[in-house]
């Protein structure tokens, strides 16, 4: 009520105190929001305006090393906006310091200090430490995270930390993150239920239970596995009478326990039992308790309070069963009778005892001492006390009846007729016990290697007592370690190093390809070549003498061994070489023939002459000048001089009389010269003949004008003979006809006109002379070429072995001499007599040399004989041979001591050594062992002498001959060793005994008769009637003898083709170079064979009568190289003057096959060019013209005979030589720019007129070209002018204008031409040139005179060194020998060997080949394998349920080790291992322990097999997570009552290694009605499974629509939507679901067998009412049905649109262009002129 009123009162105080309310909260809310405010502007007032400002801290500086350095760094004082002010403004207090100390890093530090790395922190989503990162909605690889780790800087000897800078100095920071990975989770993945099981009951309520497996773990968080099992409960019928609740059942034995002794089981004498058989619990093993042992045993004690519990707990059994029914009663007669059978036994031993020891009394004593030795030879071959202590005893079990609830109940209510059998004989367990380690034995490396690998040294122990009865088993006998010698000052460790012999000569033929190999001559090759060299590994010495190892013989040190012993890589084999290319002579042109001189112008007495001319060497040539050619010939002369005058020019004519015309003399100008065309003295020339003065005349006025003589042409002869006669020219022409008419006078050779001197004929304007008229007899010395240089015997021999010189070392030994021959030769004749030849000229013919230093052959020491192969196998006893080599280190040259033929040495192996083995041998098995009667006298129907018991046997360890060896041996080296104990049984007097089997007979021939085997009766067994009994004994077994037929087939594929052994051709060199040796050719290729005999069974193929293998001949195809032309010649250079290109080419005539060496590239028309540069002297050529031609006057004045004409002149291009003009050439190879004049239209002077000669050149425009310089020519006056006529100008001027002129000259430099070889050369080195060029301003090419005149700087080089790549061929080594096989048996076997490439292939040279290994087939062997039957049933004996055994056979089968076929049983002995194995292990275990469950008890079933290994992986890719197996086991139920009672279900999984990617995907089956099935499948192994595909893509499995579709006609579609039946079609609302379902137009084409098949009709068709059409007639009706299930269009109705619009489309542009008128045709004007071709090409045609 209060409440209620307070509540009611509320409204009221609200509207009365709101006003007020507000006030004070507004109030206190102002209040606040100053607080804050205040508070900021406090700060910001109190925020100091200047602050102290920090650099960086400085380098560490400091006079030593470690902690005692500083560092600096810069302090400022700055405004709070940032800019500088001075310290003071700052507060001094608080400055911060601008030094610190620090540690200063050195070098040295860099061995203490490192970084220490910690392990990386579990992967963290990036979403997690990124706020705005959101984690992606579904899984598809993994999702991405960062791990961290922490990184210091700490000491490296106790791992303390230390400032990181210091780490730094040297190393800079590891990362401290990474990004990582966290997979998807993976969910658990089962396989499918298996089919249920029948039901666990016959009649009534039962259960059947189906299970699946595990196939792969949950990972990554994944979702756990579920149920394995699944159950439901069947009824099978109602069950006749009462269904039975209780089953007998046996539980596991007990442990194994001593018998006690006969005092103690009287003493303490339990009273019988009548519930419970089993005595699991009475008889616990009591420590150190062993009956009948050496008194050295430990004493038994302990067990009393044991004993006294045991007692009561019997006796508590004895009333339970008293109290459950009536007990089995045990009358006292029978146990009387007992004890009396018992002292007929004792008498009966006692009688034996006495007899024996009256026999022993009456043996002589030898005869007793070889019985004690015998028996202690017996007793020392057994061994069994020294190593194991064999202790039988005996074991019980429980048996106890179980009610089908799991409750233990009364064991009457187990109603069964025969009890099982509670006790069994054991061996007591005994571990194994071993002796202490012994001492370390020496470490097997007594020296010191700094770097190499340690020692090893081992220690053993023994086994004292071997493991029995199941006990742990020994350990490891021996251990290992490794160890350094002791001490440091061991000696240094033997030392292995490669050595290799001297390089052999360079080869330049190896590179040379087919094609160059068959064209033949390859003496005088030159250029880039390959050589080679062996290797072999040497100990090596040491060369101090303090190292601890004496330094080894220089023999020893040469010695080669294994290879092995090198550890490092063997030096190369193979290296490129270069053979210097020799440089050819090259001489100049001949000169001019010289004057007749003296041959000796100091001794002129002789008085022969000779006329010499000469030549020079341009380079310098290999191996000097004595190569070369004869640079002097000479020609016998008369009147020889040594000097002679040179006219060097004739002065003016002067007129004689001092007139200024007519005759008159010109003086000439002499020089004294020698022979060689040199000034000299002139008085040396005061017996030569003075050149007279020249006779000249100065035309007057009206006199004849001619011009002057042109210079003698050269010579048109070099000598005269029968034949020929050198001849000179030269012709001079008329400038001006004299005047007047003419009168018949004549003065000489000039006719004297009446006006004037007359122009002389035309035969005196051309004179002849003769020259070069010497004989043409030439002579010249010609030279042989140097001979060896032998010793002279004049100069002391000091020539003695360089042995250990290298190649290559040019010393000298001695100065030796060489002679050649010299003879004088006449040109074209032969040799003459020496006298025709000058002598003074004669080469020598002895000159001196340097003899080089004789080389001995230099041989290793034969290496170690080989060790002679192991004789220990089984086929070893053959003739093995060992052998050892010598290396050659170094050939004989200039005549040493050659190499030993022999280089190799084979013997004999001395007799087969036999190989030490050992084996394990079994002594005889002892008496057996029951259990003891005090135990089983309570179990019904046993009797005391008789039954089931334990022997033991002694195992020892021998050597193969026989001899007594340790058994720790047999341990290491042998197979397991041989059970000590087997269960046995001592037969009762009612049973029966038989010996085993024997052999079956041999068979005389197959499908012939049969073949038996037999056993026999033993013992008393003989004489018992119903061991007679051949029903159940057969003494006799017969089988018919088997049909062996046996047929051969071929298997498998065929081999490579292999060369027969032995055909290979070592290449030159022994160089295995693909393709240069026999490596091609006829070989064969193998198929292997396969025996079957009648049963289908792999058999040995030599029942076949076959080898195994099938072998036919095949064809290895060889290589061909690239084979191209001859080079052409080289063209002609493409400038006549200046620099151009030459070209040369070859042209593809046969591509490479089978590997060939490769074809360079090629153009698009299969050549290769070669393209050089190249210069042209722009005087080769030169223009020659003839004497200009008489007048041919135009406007002739007959009177005067002057006036305007025409002169016409012959110009010819010629070809220039150091002689002059030769040849005619044609006009295109000379300059065009430069050709003379072929005519010139002037005006001829006439009489009085002044007559000038011919202009000059002119003069060169001064540079640079400017134009307002001029250039000119001049001439000058032939014939004075007459009275009041002047002459004209005598020099002419013109403007330089530039490129027309006047030019500028600069060098241009050409590209560098492609690497040039020798012609003898293939690869290597060569020259690249590039030429320089002289071009004029206006582009032209021009002589490079122009530009050396000028002066230029010519800072190029014209010459480069280069080299090509030399076409190495690939190198390969010898095959390897034939492995083994690769399966000890079956059809697979393969044989492999190898080859190795050791030069790889190099430029152009042949390539490696594909094929590097072959392989051939194994001889077929049957796989004969031992291999376990299935295991039986468990069965417990003698139970229903409990703890039992199951059972397996182990059988010899074959098969043909593929895997696919089943393997067959066959014959025991084929499989004849002297200890069988089944899948490689030796532990044959034919029986174990099972578990039989009982009615109604809920169990787990055996581990399934190991899943198949699984990767981690996003579709193929692996994630690098591992792989990882599983197995599970499931639970299986029989009651549904104890479905509460069920164990856990288990699974295991492990990690694994080659593991697999596994694919899962969604599969979905047909709709049935609005659902289909949804599964999901495992594609790598077809596998449907449960789990591994994601649940976010599962397709859907119902299709139910939403509204329902209940529109007639219509139906829920597999899109979720209603649709309409066929027939129909959807009319939908503007909602978008269906509104009605209306019938479709129907378009009916009646068939050939309609009665109505004339009328087409169109109606509406009812898909509901019955067809009455024939049965053809249902395929011919289409519904055209435009709309689909969801009421859209459907496809083909866009594709029907569109295609009714291409064809509108078509059919408007067809009618718009044949309504079009045609226009009128235009002439096309063809351009005949034809285009030039140009062809890209970027590479190999067609190669």
């Amino acid at each position: 009520m209060g409440l209620a009123g307070g509540a009611t009162g509320m409204p009221g105080a609200r509207r009365g105190t709101l006003p007020a309310f507000w006030r004070c909260a507004l109030l206190l809310l102002l209040l606040l929001c100053s607080v804050p405010q205040l508070g900021a502007q406090t700060a910001e007032d109190s925020k100091p305006l200047y602050i102290w400002q920090t650099g960086p801290w400085g380098r560490c500086m400091g006079s030593e090393c470690g902690p005692g350095g500083s560092q600096s760094r810069a302090v400022w004082c700055a405004h709070s906006e940032g800019w500088t002010t001075l310290h003071t403004n700052c507060d001094q207090a608080s400055r911060p310091h601008n030094q610190q100390s620090c540690f200063r890093v050195c070098d040295w530090h860099k061995d203490q200090y490192d970084w220490q790395l910690g392990a990386w922190n579990q992967c963290v989503p990036v979403s997690m430490r990124s706020a705005g990162v959101q984690r992606p909605a579904v899984c598809t690889r993994g999702e991405e995270g960062i791990q961290t780790r922490e990184v210091g800087c700490v000491q490296k000897v106790d791992g303390e930390p230390a400032e990181d800078a210091i780490c730094e100095y040297f190393e800079p920071k590891p990362r401290l993150e990474q990004a990582c990975l966290i997979p998807c989770p993976r969910d658990c993945v089962l396989s499918e239920f298996s089919p249920w099981t029948s039901c666990s009951k016959t009649c009534g309520t039962g259960l059947q239970n189906r299970i699946r497996a595990v196939l792969a773990p949950p990972l990554f968080r994944g979702a756990a596995c579920p149920n394995l099992t699944e159950f439901q409960t069947c009824q099978p019928g109602p069950c006749d009478g009462e269904e039975s609740l209780y089953s007998l059942r046996v539980g596991s034995w007990g442990p194994c326990a001593v018998p006690l002794p006969r005092q103690a089981r009287q003493a303490d004498k339990p009273p019988r039992e009548a519930d419970r058989v089993g005595r699991t619990g009475d008889k616990e093993p009591r420590e150190g308790e062993k009956t009948g042992r050496a008194k050295d045993k430990p004493p038994r004690g302990g067990d009393k309070p044991d004993r006294a519990n045991r007692k009561s707990a019997r006796l508590n059994r004895k009333q339970e069963r008293q109290a459950d029914g009536p007990p089995k009663r045990a009358d006292r007669p029978k146990r009387q009778k007992k004890a009396k059978n018992k002292e007929k036994r004792e008498k009966i031993k006692e009688k034996v005892r006495e007899r024996l020891r009256e026999k022993g009394k009456a043996k002589d004593p030898d005869a007793r001492e070889l019985l004690k030795k015998k028996r202690l030879r017996n007793r020392q071959n057994r061994q069994g006390g020294k190593f194991w202590d064999i202790q039988v005893g005996y074991q019980t079990r429980e048996v106890t009846c179980v009610h089908k609830s799991g409750n233990i109940e009364a064991l009457s209510l187990c109603f069964q007729e025969s009890l099982p059998v509670t006790y069994q004989a054991c061996v007591m367990t005994k571990d194994c016990e071993l002796t202490e380690w012994s001492e370390w034995s020496p470490c097997s490396k007594e020296c010191y290697e700094l770097n190499g690998p340690k020692g090893s040294r081992s220690r053993s122990r023994r086994v004292s007592q071997f493991p029995v009865g199941g006990g742990t088993e020994c350990p490891t006998l021996e251990e290992t370690e490794p160890c350094s010698p002791p001490g440091d000052g061991g000696p240094p460790c033997v030392v292995y190093n490669w050595k290799a012999t001297e390089w052999s000569e360079c080869r330049v033929d190896m590179l040379l390809s087919q094609q160059d190999r068959r064209r033949g001559n390859q003496t005088g090759l030159c250029g880039g070549g390959i050589q080679n060299r062996e290797v072999y590994c040497v100990l090596q010495a040491s060369a101090d003498p303090a190292a601890g190892v004496a330094a080894l013989p220089s023999k020893e040190a040469l010695r080669p061994v294994d290879s092995y012993l090198c550890l490092a890589a063997p030096p190369n084999t193979t290296q490129l070489c270069h053979i210097t290319c020799p440089v050819e002579c090259e001489v100049s042109s001949w000169s001019a023939w010289g004057p007749c001189t003296f041959e000796n112008c100091q001794d002129q007495a002789a008085k022969k002459g000779f006329k010499l001319r000469k030549r020079r060497i341009v380079n310098e040539p290999t191996g000097g000048t004595g190569n070369c050619p004869h640079l002097v010939e000479a020609i016998p002369c008369e009147e020889p001089s040594c000097y002679d005058w040179l006219l060097v020019k004739l002065d003016e004519c002067v007129p004689d009389n001092e007139r200024d015309c007519g005759a008159g003399t010109q003086i000439p100008q002499t020089q004294c010269v020698n022979s060689e065309g040199e000034y000299v003295e002139r008085q040396l020339c005061r017996d030569a003949i003075l050149p007279m003065p020249a006779i000249c005349e100065v035309p007057c006025p009206k006199d004849c004008a001619l011009s002057p003589w042109t210079p003698w042409s050269q010579c048109s002869h070099t000598c005269s003979g029968k034949n020929t006669e050198g001849r000179q020219m030269r012709a001079r022409s008329i400038l001006a006809y004299n005047a007047g008419e003419a009168t018949a006078k004549v003065v000489a050779w000039v006719t004297v006109m009446q006006g004037g001197i007359q122009c002389p004929n035309a035969s005196a304007m051309l004179e002849v002379r003769n020259c070069n008229d010497h004989p043409c007899t030439v002579y010249h010395w010609q030279t042989g070429p140097w001979g060896q240089c032998i010793e002279d015997a004049s100069i002391p021999a000091t020539n003695a072995s360089a042995s250990g010189r290298a190649r290559g070392d040019d010393a000298s030994c001695s100065v030796g001499m060489q002679t050649r021959k010299v003879i004088c030769v006449r040109v074209n004749v032969g040799q003459v007599p020496p006298k025709k030849c000058p002598e003074s000229l004669r080469p020598d013919t002895v000159r001196p040399c340097l003899l080089p230093c004789k080389r001995d052959c230099i041989v290793t020491p034969y290496s170690d004989w080989s060790p002679c192969p192991s004789t220990c196998k089984a086929g070893g006893n053959t003739k093995r041979k060992q052998s050892r080599k010598r290396i050659i280190i170094q050939f004989p040259a200039n005549g040493g001591q050659d190499c030993p033929d022999v280089l190799s040495q084979e013997r004999e192996c001395e007799g087969p050594s036999v190989c030490q083995g050992y084996r394990w041998k079994t002594h005889k098995w002892r008496r057996c062992h029951l259990v003891p009667w005090s135990v089983r006298q309570d179990s019904p129907g046993a009797q005391e002498t008789c039954g089931p018991g334990l022997q033991a046997r002694a195992v020892s360890c021998r050597k193969q001959d026989g001899g007594q060896a340790e058994m720790g041996a047999c341990l290491r080296l042998t197979s397991t060793m041989p059970p000590l104990t087997q269960p046995c049984q001592i037969p009762c007097q009612e049973d029966c005994q038989l010996t085993p089997w024997s052999k079956f007979s041999s068979c005389t021939a197959d499908c012939v008769g049969v073949r038996t085997r037999k056993r026999m009766l033993i013992g008393k067994s003989k004489k018992r009637d119903q061991c007679k009994n051949n029903q159940l004994y057969p003494l006799t077994e017969t089988q018919y003898c088997p049909c062996n037929k046996y047929n051969a087939q071929p298997v498998g594929n065929w081999s490579d083709c292999v060369l027969p052994e032995g055909g290979r051709v070592e290449g030159q060199l022994g160089m295995k170079v693909h393709g240069d040796i026999k490596e091609c050719g006829q070989g064969y290729r193998y198929q292997a064979m396969v025996c079957y005999d009648q049963d289908d069974r792999l058999v040995e193929t030599s029942r076949c009568n076959s080898h195994g293998y099938i072998e036919e001949a095949c064809i290895i195809a060889c290589p061909s190289d690239c084979k191209l032309s001859e080079w052409s010649n080289w063209s002609r250079c493409s400038k006549s003057c200046g620099s151009g290109v030459k070209v040369r080419s070859k042209w593809l005539r046969e591509k490479p096959y089978n590997g060939g060496r490769p074809c360079p590239k090629l153009d698009h028309v299969n050549q290769v060019y070669e393209v050089v540069p190249c210069l042209s002297d722009c005087g080769q050529y030169v223009w020659v013209a003839e004497p200009w031609s008489v007048w041919k006057v135009s406007n002739v004045d007959l009177k005067e005979n002057c006036g305007e004409g025409v002169q016409t002149r012959k110009v010819r291009c010629m070809q220039n030589t150091i002689d002059g003009p030769s040849d005619q050439v044609e006009d295109y190879l000379c300059d065009p720019e430069e050709m003379p004049l072929g005519a010139r239209d002037s005006r001829l002077p006439c009489p009085h007129d002044c007559v000038l000669s011919d202009w000059g050149a002119w003069s060169r425009c001064p540079l640079p070209c400017d134009g307002n310089r001029t250039r000119e020519r001049s001439a000058y006056p032939l014939r004075r002018s007459g009275e009041g006529k002047e002459c004209p100008a005598a020099m002419e001027t013109e403007p330089c204008r530039h490129n027309s002129n006047c030019f500028h000259y600069s060098y241009n430099i050409t590209d560098w031409s492609t690497c040039q070889l020798s012609e003898r050369a293939v690869c290597g080195s060569g020259i690249k040139t590039r030429m320089l060029d002289c071009v004029r301003s206006d582009g032209k090419s021009v002589d490079l005179k122009f530009c050396k005149e000028l002066g230029l700087d010519r800072k190029w080089q014209m010459n480069a060194s280069c080299v090509v790549e030399c076409p190495v061929n690939c190198q390969l080594s010898d095959w390897s020998p034939w492995s083994d096989c690769t399966h000890t048996c079956g059809l697979a076997g393969k044989l492999w060997r190898r080859r190795t490439v050791t030069q790889a292939p190099q430029g152009d040279g042949r390539p490696c080949p594909s094929q590097m290994e072959q392989w051939k087939p194994c001889p077929v062997k049957p796989c004969y394998r031992w291999r376990y039957s299935a295991w039986s049933e468990c069965r417990s004996e003698g139970a229903r349920c409990g703890e039992g055994l199951r059972f397996r056979n182990v059988s010899c089968f074959v098969s043909d080790g593929s895997g696919r076929g089943a393997a067959s049983p066959v014959d025991d002995e084929l499989c004849g291992e002297p200890e069988p194995s089944v899948d490689g292990d030796t532990q044959i275990t034919l029986q174990e322990a099972c578990t039989v469950p009982c009615p109604g008890e809920c169990y787990l079933t055996d581990w399934t097999l190991w899943s198949p290994c699984q990767l981690s992986c996003v579709g193929r890719d692996d994630l690098g997570f591992g792989s990882v197996q599983v197995r599970s086991r499931a639970v299986v139920a029989q009651e549904p009552e104890n479905l509460l009672q069920c164990p856990e279900q288990e699974w295991e999984a492990r990690p694994c290694t080659e593991g697999q990617c596994f694919e899962y995907k969604w599969m979905t089956g047909p709709w049935r009605s609005s659902s289909r099935l949804v599964w999901c499948h495992r594609s790598t192994d077809g596998l449907n499974v449960t789990g591994g595909c994601p649940t976010t893509s599962k397709p859907m499995a119902d299709r139910s629509c939403d509204p329902p579709c209940h529109k007639p006609r219509s139906f829920c579609t597999e899109a979720g939507v209603c649709g309409c039946e066929e027939g129909y079609t959807e009319v939908m609302r503007s909602d978008g679901l269906l509104d009605q379902c209306t019938v479709i137009p129907v378009l009916e084409i009646p068939t050939a067998g309609d009665n109505k098949a004339d009328v087409k009709t169109i109606r509406a068709f009812n898909p509901t009412q019955p067809a009455a059409n024939a049965p053809g007639r249902a395929g011919r009706t289409w519904f055209l049905q435009p709309f689909g299930p969801d009421g859209k269009l459907k496809t083909w109705v866009y594709g029907v649109a569109a295609g009714a619009l291409v064809l509108l489309v078509f059919i408007i542009s067809m009618t718009y262009l044949a309504c079009k008128k045609p226009k009128k045709p235009q002439r096309r004007q063809m351009n005949n002129r034809l285009k030039p071709l140009t062809l890209a090409y970027d590479g190999d045609a067609d190669m």
